[in-house]
Parts: structure tokens; sequence; C-alpha cells
């Protein structure tokens, strides 16, 4: 396999690290009612490649569940990195 596809691989897992502290750390301060992370830079990170760390912080920390633009918008961007995966490099 070519270094493109191991650079690939190594920033889907950065993205959606990221993204799943992102939600984590959301959930925290919403409790706390401190500044709070901005849902246009969650949706924005999820959809940069982060959709299955945006899908696990909405299981794991209860957050974000009942937005229905959160519920319909992350598996939509799972879907289309999936398509963009099968179309691109398989």
């Amino acid at each position: 396999m070519s270094n493109y596809f191991y650079a690939l691989i190594v920033y889907i897992v950065i993205v959606n690290t990221y993204t799943f502290y992102l939600f984590g750390k959301d959930k925290k301060l919403s409790k706390t009612n401190k500044w709070r992370i901005s849902e246009n830079r969650l949706l924005f990170v999820s959809l940069i490649g982060g959709s299955i760390g945006g899908i696990l912080g909405m299981k794991y920390f209860s957050h974000k569940t009942k937005k229905r633009k959160f519920t319909i918008l992350i598996p939509l961007f799972l879907l289309l990195h999936f398509f963009l995966v099968y179309k691109f490099i398989l």
C-alpha cells in the first residue's frame, strides 16, 4: 500500500479522536454552564472525516442526540465518507 493510504488512515484516526474529544468536552461544559463549543464546529469536524467520532461521541456522552440536525447530518456524513473511500480508494 502507498504512503498516501497510511497518511489517510492516520488522518482518519486523528480527526475521529478529536471529534470524540470535542463532543465529550462540550458535554462537560454544558453541565457547568461554561462557554460551549459551537454546533457548527462539531458538525464541521464530523464533516471533514470525524463522522465515526461524532456518532460515538453522541452515543457515549448522550450528547446532541435530540438535536435533529446532528442525528441526520452526522450519519449522512458517515455515508458520504464510506462512498468516498469506495469511490477513490477501493
